[in-house]
């Protein structure tokens, strides 16, 4: 099948005839890459399944207003980031459970919890070492390393600077080098 480009989904979703067609195609576009993102986020399987629509419903609305000065997958991670920290943030003020608890503590219990991660005990113990990372450092570190994504676009998502993202995941691969030779 030829992959259809997002200027032409951008294209097709101007026409409110072509509307829900251009969406479902942005949909399967992205949906996995998203899911992805924000389950690095939220680990949960669960919650990034709640997180993703939440995602796709601003992006839906979103989309009309979409003024071409980023790429569209950009502009739809930084969306889904947001999302992401929203949820987490929303999540620890409402969880009474976790009320003496930090994110860090919750996000590990839901890690070891969740039926759906398949890690090994290695990969159990490099989550749980980028757990404890600062927020912008977990993100840096998680786009740079598991998502491969280059600093300029890492820069419009995080709307910071390329040699602060750069100085971020330098220390989140000290931080977490230093964690895991603790853990041995």
């Amino acid at each position: 099948m030829n992959q259809i480009t997002d200027e032409e989904i951008l294209q097709l979703f101007q026409d409110k005839k072509t509307q829900s067609e251009a969406f479902s195609l942005l949909v399967k576009k992205y949906q996995e890459r998203l899911y992805w993102q924000i389950r690095k986020i939220v680990l949960s399987h669960d919650d990034a399944d709640d997180v993703l629509q939440n995602t796709f419903v601003k992006i839906w609305k979103g989309l009309l207003n979409f003024r071409y000065d980023a790429k569209l997958f950009t502009w739809m991670y930084r969306i889904a980031t947001n999302e992401s920290l929203t949820f987490l943030k929303d999540k620890q003020r409402r969880s009474i459970a976790f009320a003496n608890k930090d994110v860090e503590e919750m996000l590990i219990a839901n890690l070891e919890a969740d039926e759906y991660f398949d890690g090994d005990q290695a990969q159990i113990e490099l989550q749980k070492a980028i757990l404890q990372l600062p927020e912008k450092q977990r993100l840096v570190f998680n786009m740079k390393y598991f998502d491969e994504m280059k600093y300029e676009d890492m820069s419009e998502i995080l709307e910071t600077s390329v040699g602060a993202l750069k100085a971020s995941y330098h220390h989140a691969v000290k931080k977490i080098e230093s964690l895991l030779k603790l853990e041995c």
